[in-house]
């Protein structure tokens, strides 16, 4: 594979512009790369190449396995990528990369098995000597817009299984991760992606997906941001469809029967992986009030013993958010919880973009700590009465995008499963569990459709009914 790109990639071949944006490194400061910003000239091109790759299903797969290897000859240099632009962990890193690889793999997996339905026309009166069955034609042309805290994975769940159902796609990833996104649209080309399937368009969101919604050749929208963005885009797409993965305050519940030290290990982990920046991230943890003193103190002793500082090294567990005005805001929302009479149990400090891990404890229901997304290192504890309470807190949240539950009684577990309103539930897990073959969607305000690729390929295609009529 080539050098690192850090241009646009249109129509087959990368450009660059004259208009320029820093890729800066989080933890240092350092400027990665001065990376091209699309102009409106460059979008209007992109959409102008696109076309649908016309090649078949099998074809369509075997692009996305040879991206796929193209990637893991790269896996050293990918995940240091994703280290200094994001500044993820090592660890993190290198999850993030090999999922990526998971989700090509079972894209070009579901491309092979495309297929419609038969319909049972025989079963409807008067249907004898009917026939049926739908087919799926892909939607035209694919807008992918991407966050910076999955800039592998997340680019691939949306861009592989719209290529995989043969689609065209452009896509816009975020400005803080650029390069990691380009690293994948450059397997995906060396693969053999025809011209004009795959654009890559940089730049700040504000100036480049106006256009790119303003025009009525794309058929489906892939967003993946805040909710009030995911509104916009939306709601400019008209009667074209969408797939949006939006914000949420995701809940984990601990309920009086759980082990507190296994509680406190899954919670450490996933409320501070990535430094909190992940949608289904513990932010608060409910514990039925007979657990709340041993579990309070297992996980302030797990959070005790989190490293925080340099990504680069293996020996750290989370480095810094994603900007030093990321960090701003969330001390500023740590702080008035404090003031407001919140107690830290563990954190606090920091400075720029590095925020220790903090742990909350006596936290008000109208506190942005644990009514807004603070998308950072930040969990609250919250005492509740019994599982109902604990649910409805929950379902009084205008987000729902995922909910984790510890308990060994499955009777109450079932209980839960069946009232929580959100897209998922993950039981004896916390919010942030996920597989890449899984559907994964929110309900309300985290928004609808599905990624995981053979939910999103049937998403992004377009399905007609034939029938036949032989007597």
């Amino acid at each position: 594979m080539a050098e690192m790109r850090d241009g646009l990639f249109i129509d087959g071949v990368w450009r660059s512009s004259q208009a320029r944006f820093a890729d800066v490194n989080p933890y240092s400061g350092e400027t990665l790369a001065e990376v091209a910003e699309a102009s409106q000239e460059d979008i209007g091109a992109a959409l102008d190449a696109a076309a649908p790759p016309a090649i078949a299903p099998y074809e369509r797969a075997q692009v996305l396995l040879g991206a796929r290897e193209r990637l893991k000859a790269r896996r050293e240099a990918a995940i240091g990528l994703v280290v200094a632009e994001t500044g993820f962990t090592r660890r993190d890193a290198t999850g993030e990369f090999d999922r990526c690889l998971e989700t090509l793999a079972l894209s070009a997996e579901e491309a092979k098995r495309l297929a419609g339905e038969v319909v049972p026309f025989a079963g409807a009166p008067g249907g004898a000597g009917r026939w049926g069955h739908t087919r799926l034609y892909p939607v035209g042309t694919v807008v992918c817009i991407t966050p910076f805290n999955a800039p592998l994975n997340t680019v691939a769940h949306k861009i592989a299984p719209a290529f995989a159902a043969g689609n065209a796609v452009i896509l816009k990833p975020s400005e803080k991760a650029p390069l990691s996104a380009a690293l994948l649209v450059e397997a995906l080309a060396e693969a053999g992606a025809p011209a004009g399937s795959l654009a890559l368009l940089h730049g700040a969101g504000a100036a480049i997906v106006p256009p790119l919604l303003a025009d009525p050749r794309p058929g489906f929208y892939a967003f993946t941001g805040s909710t009030e963005v995911g509104r916009i885009v939306h709601r400019s797409a008209g009667l074209r469809r969408t797939q949006m993965e939006l914000g949420s305050v995701s809940a984990t519940i601990a309920l009086a029967d759980a082990d507190p030290a296994a509680v406190a290990r899954a919670v450490a982990q996933s409320g501070y992986r990535k430094a909190g920046q992940v949608c289904t991230s513990v932010q608060i943890l409910l514990v039925e009030a007979p657990l709340a003193p041993a579990l309070t103190d297992a996980l302030t002793a797990a959070v005790e013993a989190l490293t925080h500082g340099d990504p680069s090294s293996d020996d750290t567990d989370l480095g810094p958010v994603i900007s030093a005005a990321a960090g701003t805001r969330i001390r500023e929302w740590v702080a008035a919880a404090e003031a407001a009479g919140a107690r830290l149990l563990r954190g606090g400090g920091g400075g720029g973009a590095m925020v220790p891990p903090v742990l909350l404890d006596r936290v008000g229901p109208d506190m942005a700590v644990t009514c807004r997304e603070i998308f950072g290192p930040v969990v609250s504890i919250i005492p509740v009465a019994d599982l109902d309470e604990a649910v409805g807190r929950v379902n009084a949240s205008p987000y729902g995008l995922a909910t984790g539950i510890f308990t060994n009684d499955l009777a109450r577990a079932e209980h839960a499963v069946d009232r929580l309103e959100t897209g998922a539930v993950h039981v004896n897990q916390t919010s942030s569990a996920r597989a890449d073959l899984m559907p994964y969607g929110g309900w309300k305000d985290s928004g609808f459709g599905h990624e995981g690729p053979a939910y999103a390929i049937r998403q992004m295609s377009r399905e007609k009914l034939v029938s036949y009529r032989t007597s």
